[in-house]
C-alpha cells in the first residue's frame, strides 16, 4: 500500500487555492481594502491645512508616500491577522475541517495551504495597491518637476542647478528603493500571518487570537530597544544565561525594528540588495519557525 506523502505542494496549493476564494467571498474584508484604496487616493490630494510655506517638492513627495505606505502597511498587517485568525474557526463551523482532515491530508499541508492562501491574497492587495500608489506618484512627480523646472528657469537658474533639482525630485517619485520598502511591508505581514497562525491552533477564541497577534505587533518593535537597554544596564559582566535569555525573546517576539527600510525608502533613500536580501532570508526563518511550531500543536489536536 502506498503511504501517503507527510508533504505535496500539489496538495499544499490546492487548500491555498480554496484558502484565496473563501476570503474573496469573506464580504467584511472588502472594507478594509476600500479603505486601504480610499486613503492611498486620498493622499493624492493636497489639503490646505498640510500645507506650510516651507514645503518643497520633495516634502509633498515624501508626505504622499508616507500617508500611503502607512495606509498599506496598517491594511496589510490587520488583514493578515484577521484572516488568518478565522480560518480555522470558520473552517469548524462550516464542518469543512472534518471533511478535510478524514481524507488522506496531512495537518501540515493543511496548516501551510492556509497560510499560503492568506499571503497570496494579501500579496494580491498589497500588488493592486502599488501599482496605484506607483501611478499617482509618477503623474505627481511629473507635475511638481513640470513646475520647479518653470519656476528656475523664470528666476534664471543655470541649466546645472535645474538638472540638479530635476534629479533630486526625481529621486523622491517611483523607484526600486520603493518597492523595496512596500517588500519589507509585505514580510511584516507574512510574520504576523504565521504568529496568528501559531495561536489559533491553540486558542478557542477568534478575539483571543486577534488581540495576542496585535500585542506581539506592537512588542516587536521595541524588543530591539528592551534588549539594547537592559545588555546595556548590565554592563560588561553579562552572563552567558542573560544572552541566551534575550536571544530567545529576539525568537518569541520578532524585532520589526529590522524591517525599518520602510522608512527610508519613503525618504528617498537608497536601500542595497543585501539589505533586503537579509530580510526576505529573515522572513523565511520567522514564517518557517511559526509554521513548524503551528504544526506541532495541530497535528494531534481532537476536534
Amino acid at each position: 500500500m502506498r503511504k501517503n506523502a507527510i508533504f505535496s505542494p500539489s496538495r499544499i496549493g490546492v487548500i491555498a487555492g480554496h484558502t484565496f476564494t473563501q476570503l474573496v467571498r469573506m464580504k467584511v474584508f472588502y472594507f478594509l481594502a476600500v479603505f486601504a484604496v480610499l486613503m492611498l487616493v486620498a493622499s493624492y490630494f493636497e489639503m490646505p491645512w498640510s500645507r506650510t510655506t516651507e514645503d518643497t517638492a520633495e516634502q509633498e513627495l515624501v508626505i504622499l508616500k508616507s500617508t500611503a505606505m502607512g495606509a498599506m502597511a496598517m491594511f496589510s498587517v490587520l488583514f493578515a491577522i484577521a484572516a488568518t485568525a478565522l480560518l480555522i474557526p470558520k473552517d469548524l463551523e462550516d464542518r469543512t475541517l472534518y471533511t478535510i482532515l478524514s481524507k488522506p491530508v496531512p495537518r501540515l499541508d493543511y496548516l501551510l495551504g492556509k497560510l499560503l492562501g492568506v499571503l497570496f491574497l494579501v500579496g494580491s492587495s498589497l500588488l493592486i495597491m502599488d501599482v496605484l500608489l506607483t501611478a499617482i506618484l509618477h503623474v505627481r512627480t511629473d507635475g511638481l518637476i513640470a513646475a520647479e523646472m518653470e519656476r528656475g528657469m523664470s528666476l534664471g537658474w543655470p541649466q546645472e542647478y535645474l538638472d540638479i533639482r530635476k534629479q533630486e525630485i526625481a529621486q523622491q517619485g517611483p523607484t526600486w528603493d520603493l518597492q523595496a520598502g512596500i517588500g519589507a511591508i509585505f514580510f511584516k505581514a507574512m510574520i504576523m500571518a504565521s504568529i496568528a497562525l501559531l495561536i489559533s491552533t491553540f486558542s478557542s477564541s477568534t478575539l483571543f487570537t486577534i488581540v495576542i497577534a496585535v500585542v506581539i505587533y506592537f512588542i516587536g518593535h521595541f524588543t530591539a530597544d528592551a534588549r539594547n537597554y537592559w545588555l546595556h544596564k548590565e554592563g560588561a559582566e553579562i552572563s552567558f544565561q542573560a544572552k541566551i535569555f534575550s536571544q530567545a525573546i529576539s525568537l518569541i517576539f520578532p524585532d520589526f525594528q529590522l524591517y525599518n527600510i520602510v522608512d527610508a525608502s519613503i525618504e528617498g533613500k537608497k536601500i542595497g540588495a543585501s539589505i533586503f536580501n537579509r530580510l526576505l532570508v529573515l522572513t523565511l526563518f520567522y514564517t518557517g519557525i511559526y509554521s513548524v511550531l503551528s504544526w506541532f500543536t495541530f497535528r494531534k489536536k481532537e476536534f
